[in-house]
Order: C-alpha cells, then structure tokens, then sequence
C-alpha cells in the first residue's frame, strides 16, 4: 500500500513560508531603543531622523499614566553609531508631546508640539532639559492638540508649519516663537472645521500640502493665494487618516501628485491630487494600518505599520495584492509610527508602550534600478483600470 502523508497542509501555509523567507533576506532587526526611566509605558507619537547628523534618531512620547509626577511629554535623542542604550539627549516639558521634529537647517534644535497646542524648542547646546522658548497658549496660536509639524523652505528663508485639530494651521519663524507669522483655519464645506490628525509636504513645495483628519477623508490645500485653505476633499476612508505620505522620490518622472494614507478602516488608499477618488486601495491588513511612508529613495516602495505589530514593505512594481515584505513585532504591539533613514536603507517603528525597533532593509530590495520610474508610470496607469 502506499504511503500517506497525513500532515500534508492544504490550507497553502507552506507559500507563508516562503514568503516569510523572503521577507527575511529583505529586512532584518538592526536593534531597539528603549529606555526604562524615560519611554516606559508611554506611547510613541513621532520619530525622525537629523538632517545633518545622519546617526541621530528623535522619537517623542505621551505621558505615562503610572507615574504622574513625572513631566507628560519627553523626547529622546538616540545615537544609533554606538552600542549604548541610553539616550544621548533627554527632553521634557508639561504637556503630552504629540508631534516633534529636528529643526531642518539649525543642527542644535528640536521642536515639539504638545497636547495643550503650545509649540516647544529645545536647544542641545544648553545643559538644560525643559524648552527654552515657548509659543503663548493664546487665540492667536494653537489651544487644541498638535499632532503633526514640518520644517518647509530654504535655508535662507523656512518656517515651521504647524496644524491643531481645531484645523488651525500656523507658520513660525524659529527666532520669534512669540507670536506666529501668518495663521490660516482649514475649514470645509458648512465651515467646519477639519480636525487635522497628519500632514505632508510635497518636496521643496512650501505652499502645496495634504492633510488627513479624524473623519476619515484626506484634503489638499494651500498657505497662500485667492484659494487659501482647502482646496480638495479626497473621500474613501471608512475611519480616522492616521498617517499621509506623498511621494518625495527624485527621478526621470515626477510623482510628487501621489499620496498615500492608511486609516483604521484597516486600509491603505493610493490617491493622484489630479483625482478625488482612491487609485488604489490595499486591504491585506486585519487590524488598524497606524502610520505609512514613502521610501526616500524608491519610488514604488513604502512602508506601513498596524495595531497588531506588523511591519509591511509593499513594492508596487512587484506585486500589488500583497506585500514584498512582511514581519511581526515580537509581542504584537500595536505600531504607531513608520520612519524611513534618508538613506533608504533602514526602516524604523515605535510602538504604544515606548519601545523602536530599527530594521536593515536589504541593498537590492532598497535601492531602484533605472528602470523603476517607467514600470512605476505604468503600474500607477494599470491600477487605474
């Protein structure tokens, strides 16, 4: 008689294999950051990478509910060059920060938006941990929650935009945190106003920005002109936008007008600026999609992170039902954000309880070959049909 094999699988978990085979020749663990005084039990609100010093990561975190005497908001500096632990700078002010980033062209400075809508600079040349400026918590700025801010502009002429869920967007000069420049109400339709949850800037555009909110649609809009404000409605979330990305790949063809958006309908939207309806929408994900980006370098690469602890990097020129790479967080935590390096070659991601990971993706999964700007028009033209 001939043998059986009673353990044959049919259920096609042998080709998840496979694919997690895959996705480890793609990206791997580098290290995690954690630190037991300052990010344990806080949730993880931003990261980013200094402009100037290529090793320097920032992440800043909410308060931590079971120590209340300590200061609501922090901001770790890491320095990924050494083995070491602990952070190289650690910041802190009253409120919750929600937003931060290293102020591009002032290699010292580190800005932060906090929960009460107060702006706070931080200098790392000063032996000091609290802010050294402030903006007034005043109708003139922000009252409400800022969850995103971004450095636009040159180095001879930037300002710091910075968007509260009031719909409130503000532009600051960095030597003058007492008032803001200019300010502008994001309001739609029946001059409600949009409760701004992420923001994006087109590369080296400082007029033209998309912006996610809590109602689940997207909207494009400008600082300045006769169309000041918002300017288009991207409809297509069932949920609250939790993180936008528009395309910042320099190449032969420009896809500057491609933004993405992921939600906790579960899903991630492909979007044109030409168009109000969805390219595309990425439905693989069986929990919250938290936070999605770009890559720097590639054009048809980005990266997402959802509520159970996983991590995708999805290339559109390979495949566009499922991703190219894929891997679990060890412990399921819910992943809040998703940065890129500069470089392309690493992916970072912070979770809810304080803690980043930081992966190594793989040089030939990275970088584009010359022909990826073509095969990414043509994907885009296909998807559309």
């Amino acid at each position: 008689c001939e043998n059986i094999d009673i353990y044959t699988d049919y259920s096609g978990g042998a080709g998840e294999e496979a694919i997690d085979e895959k996705s480890h020749q793609r990206i791997s663990l580098n290290r995690w950051f954690y630190d037991e005084r300052w990010s344990k039990n806080r949730c993880l609100t931003s990261l980013d990478w200094s402009p100037q010093f290529p090793e320097l990561l920032l992440s800043s975190y909410g308060n931590n509910e079971e120590s209340p005497n300590d200061p609501d908001g922090v901001v770790l500096i890491w320095n990924t060059k050494f083995k070491k632990t602990t952070p190289e700078y650690i910041f802190h002010c009253q409120s919750a920060v929600m937003s931060a980033t290293f102020a591009k062209f002032h290699p010292n400075l580190i800005l932060g938006g906090t929960y009460s809508g107060q702006i706070v600079l931080w200098d790392n040349r000063v032996q000091k941990r609290t802010p050294i400026q402030r903006t007034p918590l005043s109708a003139f700025a922000h009252t409400h929650p800022v969850y995103c801010m971004q450095v636009v502009g040159t180095q001879n002429a930037h300002n710091l935009i910075s968007i509260s869920t009031d719909g409130r967007l503000c532009s600051w000069s960095l030597d003058m945190l007492s008032q803001p420049q200019e300010t502008l109400e994001l309001h739609r339709a029946q001059s409600r106003p949009v409760a701004v949850t992420c923001l994006d800037f087109p590369h080296s555009d400082v007029n033209n920005f998309v912006v996610g909110s809590e109602e689940g649609s997207a909207f494009s809009a400008c600082r300045h002109g006769v169309k000041a404000g918002i300017t288009d409605t991207y409809e297509g979330h069932q949920g609250p936008v939790t993180g936008v990305s528009v395309n910042a790949v320099q190449g032969g063809i420009d896809f500057s007008h491609l933004f993405l958006t992921s939600s906790f309908d579960w899903t991630i939207k492909l979007w044109s600026l030409k168009d109000t309806k969805p390219i595309y929408s990425f439905e693989d994900n069986g929990d919250y999609v938290l936070d999605v980006a770009w890559s720097p370098t590639h054009p048809a690469l980005f990266a997402a992170v959802d509520g159970g602890g996983r991590l995708d990097l999805w290339n559109l020129n390979q495949d566009t039902e499922v991703p190219a790479a894929s891997l679990i967080v060890e412990g399921n935590p819910a992943l809040n954000k998703v940065s890129w390096t500069p470089s392309g070659l690493h992916v970072t991601v912070g979770d809810n309880q304080g803690k980043i990971w930081v992966y190594d993706v793989a040089e030939h999964f990275a970088h584009p070959r010359h022909d990826e700007w073509n095969k990414f028009l043509y994907t885009t033209q296909e998807l559309r049909n």
